[in-house]
This record gives C-alpha cells, sequence and structure tokens, in this order.
C-alpha cells in the first residue's frame, strides 16, 4: 500500500524588508509551503490565487513604513476576503498600540520585533489548529445543523417536545396533522418527519393547496389523462404517484376545494385513487402530512370543511408554536441563517452585536421564522460595520428581560393556560398547578390576571 505525502500548508509572509522575508522563508520552509508579498497589492494577489489558512503581516507596510495606516488597512482588506483567516501581525516594541488595533480589527496574534523564531512557530502552529477546528465547526453546522431531529434548529423545551413526537411517529404510517401561524416552520417539521422514518429513502413532495387554483388542484394532486379537460394534451402523474414510497406534504389544507376533500377523503380510506379523465384504479404507498394555519374545527362548523377528513388527517395533531413562544429559539435560528447565507450574500460582518442580540430576543415576530430569514438578509447586505446592529435588521434595540421578568411570564403563562383548561374555575385550576388556592389567588392579584 503507497502512503500518502501530505502536502505542507500554505503560510504568506507580508513584509517589505526583503531581507526579514528571506530569513522568515528559510526559518520556516521545512514545514510550510511559504508566499512572499512586499507590499498590499502582491498580497492580495497571492490571497486571491492560494488563499492560505495562516498569514504573517508586518502592520509598516509601504508607503506608511513607519506608521500602521497601510498594514491595518491590508488586514481589513485580508479578513473581508477571507474571514477565516489566521492573521498574525508584528510590530516592534514601540508599535504596541498597533498590534492591539489590529487585534480589535480582528487579527488572531502578534509577534514583537526582533523575531523569536521558536516562539513565533508555536504561534503559527496553534493558529493552523485553531483554524481547522472553526473550519469543522461551520462544515458541521451546515451539513448537520445543530437542532434536534431532522435539521430542526431549536433549543426551547416546546420545541424539544415537538421533535420528540415527530421521532416517535416517524417510523409509523399514520398521518399527521401540524398546525400553527404561517412561517413557523411546518414544512420543516414535515420533512423531519419524513428523514427521520422509514420512508427517508424515498421521495418528498409538498404542495400549497391556497397556491394552486381550485379547478386544478386535483390534478395537480391525482394526475390526468389526456384530453381529460381543455389544454389536456398528454397524460400527467400527480403528486401521489410522484411521492409513492415517501411522503406528500399538503399545505395549507384548509384551503382545499370541498370536491377535492372528498377525493383526498376516499385516497386515504382506500389508498387508491384514479386520475382526472381516467378510470383506471391506482395503488400507491405514500405517508401524507398536511398543514394549516386555519382553524379547521371552526371551518367544520361553518361546513367548509369536512369533519371526516379532519379526523383522517388528525390520526396525530401538532400544534407548533409561533416563534415569540419559543424562548432563546430566535437567536440561535439568526446565528444558523446567518453562518448559512453570509457567504452567498458575501457579507463582511463578523456577527451580531449584543444590541442586536438584546433586539432579536424581545422583538415579538409576528411573520414567525420566515420574518426573521428575511431580516437576517437584509441585515447581511445592509450593514456596513463589523458586527450587525439592530437598525440593520430593522429592529429597535432591545433588552433582554431579567429573571424576575422570565418568572414572571411563566407563571402568567401557566396560569392563564390552567384557567382557559377548567373555564376559570378557581378551585380546580389551583390543583391543576398544584398549589393551594390563597396562593393563587395571590399570583392572579400581582400578576394583573382578568379572570
Amino acid at each position: 500500500m503507497t502512503n500518502r505525502v501530505q502536502k505542507p500548508r500554505t503560510i504568506m509572509i507580508v513584509e517589505d524588508d526583503a531581507g526579514l522575508r528571506k530569513q522568515l522563508r528559510w526559518a520556516l520552509a521545512e514545514d510550510y509551503t511559504v508566499e512572499e508579498a512586499g507590499d498590499q497589492s502582491a498580497a492580495i494577489a497571492i490571497l486571491r490565487r492560494e488563499d492560505p489558512a495562516v498569514i504573517m503581516l508586518d502592520l509598516g507596510l509601504p508607503p506608511d513604513p513607519n506608521g500602521a495606516s497601510e498594514g491595518l488597512a491590508t488586514l481589513e482588506e485580508i479578513l473581508t476576503f477571507n474571514p477565516g483567516a489566521k492573521v498574525i501581525v508584528s510590530s516592534g516594541n514601540d508599535d504596541r498600540r498597533f498590534a492591539l488595533e489590529a487585534i480589535r480589527l480582528g487579527a488572531y496574534d502578534f509577534y514583537p520585533k526582533p523575531v523569536d523564531i521558536d516562539v513565533l512557530r508555536l504561534i503559527i502552529q496553534r493558529a493552523f489548529v485553531i483554524h481547522d477546528l472553526e473550519a469543522e465547526n461551520r462544515k458541521l453546522s451546515t451539513e448537520r445543523p445543530m437542532g434536534l431531529v431532522g435539521g430542526v434548529v431549536a433549543e426551547s423545551s416546546v420545541m424539544a417536545e415537538i421533535c420528540r413526537i415527530i421521532e416517535r411517529v416517524a417510523s409509523s404510517n399514520v398521518t399527521v396533522l401540524l398546525i400553527g401561524e404561517s412561517g413557523t416552520g411546518k414544512e420543516v417539521l414535515a420533512q423531519a418527519l419524513h428523514t427521520a422514518g422509514d420512508r427517508g429513502a424515498g421521495k418528498f413532495h409538498a404542495i400549497n393547496c391556497a397556491a394552486v387554483p381550485e379547478q386544478l388542484l386535483e390534478s395537480e394532486l391525482f394526475g390526468h389523462e389526456r384530453g381529460a379537460f381543455t389544454g389536456a394534451i398528454k397524460q400527467t402523474i400527480g403528486k401521489f404517484e410522484q411521492a409513492n414510497g415517501g411522503t406528500l406534504f399538503l399545505d395549507e389544507i384548509g384551503d382545499m376545494p370541498l370536491a377535492t376533500q372528498a377525493k383526498l377523503l376516499r385516497f386515504l380510506q382506500e389508498r387508491t385513487f384514479e386520475r382526472v379523465g381516467g378510470r383506471q384504479t391506482i395503488s400507491v404507498d405514500v405517508r401524507v402530512v398536511a398543514a394549516t394555519n386555519r382553524n379547521l374545527k371552526q371551518m367544520i362548523a361553518e361546513q367548509q370543511f369536512r369533519e371526516d377528513l379532519f379526523y383522517r388527517l388528525a390520526e396525530i395533531e401538532v400544534s407548533v408554536p409561533p416563534l415569540r413562544d419559543r424562548h432563546g429559539d430566535a437567536v440561535l435560528l439568526a446565528r444558523y441563517y446567518y453562518d448559512r447565507l453570509r457567504p452567498t450574500l458575501k457579507s463582511g460582518t463578523k456577527g451580531f452585536s449584543p444590541e442586536a442580540l438584546s433586539a432579536l430576543s424581545s422583538y415579538q415576530w409576528p411573520g414567525n421564522v420566515r420574518e426573521l430569514v428575511n431580516r437576517v438578509k437584509r441585515a447581511l447586505v445592509l450593514a456596513s460595520g463589523d458586527l450587525i446592529t439592530p437598525a440593520d435588521l430593522g429592529l429597535e434595540a432591545g433588552r433582554y428581560p431579567t429573571l424576575r421578568e422570565l418568572r414572571e411570564r411563566t407563571d402568567r403563562d401557566a396560569v392563564n393556560g390552567a384557567l382557559a383548561m377548567v373555564d376559570g374555575n378557581i378551585s380546580a385550576t389551583a390543583k391543576l398547578l398544584g398549589i393551594s388556592r390563597p396562593t393563587l389567588y395571590e399570583l392572579i392579584s400581582s400578576l394583573g390576571i382578568r379572570v
């Protein structure tokens, strides 16, 4: 078996002193492939060609060899092109303030002149280790995003419970109905349900029932034969046949016309259907997951949705909470989408400011996750500084709630929820919460709850 020879890592030396560049090359060439540059333009050319992970940068570059303006400008240019690069700046004892300014701008470390080669080698080795760890973390966050199941990104207890339900039912064939506001991530949960189960190797197809004209929805779902209606010039396979062996996600099921509801109910009962204009009975093995942001029980009372179809769809019913009720998830999701979108949008930012994180946490998110993604995109495009600010997100500066405020919010939600479950009965509410009636009365008074 042939041993593979590992290619030396590339390091770039940006130094205007040709003699010092030669000494550094001689000291480092045994362990690294060394690229040299004497000024900013040469350094950027090498950066674009070789993309070195570690760069040694002298701050005293021409045309300001006795200052640091050109070196600091070169540092910013390097980090704009490659924010993950580890830049080690050099400075004399009198220029320590410039080295500290470089660290503030994003440099990894600095070494003083005259150079101690052994110390410099140690700094370089450590820089490569940190660079590789950060690169691996970015890769993992993209390929296997932080989350609970099937790529769901969350840390709140309510989403953790939903993901546990998803995991438990994923391998069964029950029909799942996801109910929640628009933009809460119902399709992400449907995909997680698909990938976590036995059908993960099959196809996942989604159709938005509200986006397809009423007269075409049945054909989209079940397909049609040639000549079935005007414009049907060939046989067309519908979503059910396309998803055979996998999962079909019916989004906005509340907008499905009653006539199509009847045909969907028949399929769920018999697992067979006919294409529009056809007579052949077709059998497919498809798991159905449906979602809606509408009140289907109210629609049933108004005879706008079939009650028998509702119970077929809601064998497992999952209520997806809005983002404002998923404490901690807004910041986690913002960071996740920042990491995913930043390379595409070519942003030079380095993250969120503390004020931005507070604003993300305190905002109520009426548009849920969809709005959050849009605001992160906006910030990546518009931000002009190193860190994203509340203004970049289009939000007012927020304040993270105190522990007392968080406790009060939790107590208020618990009391209101228990009161709602027992129609305002105080004794029954106290029993549900595991507290005495006097304690409940005290909570109701202190929290300003109206019974």
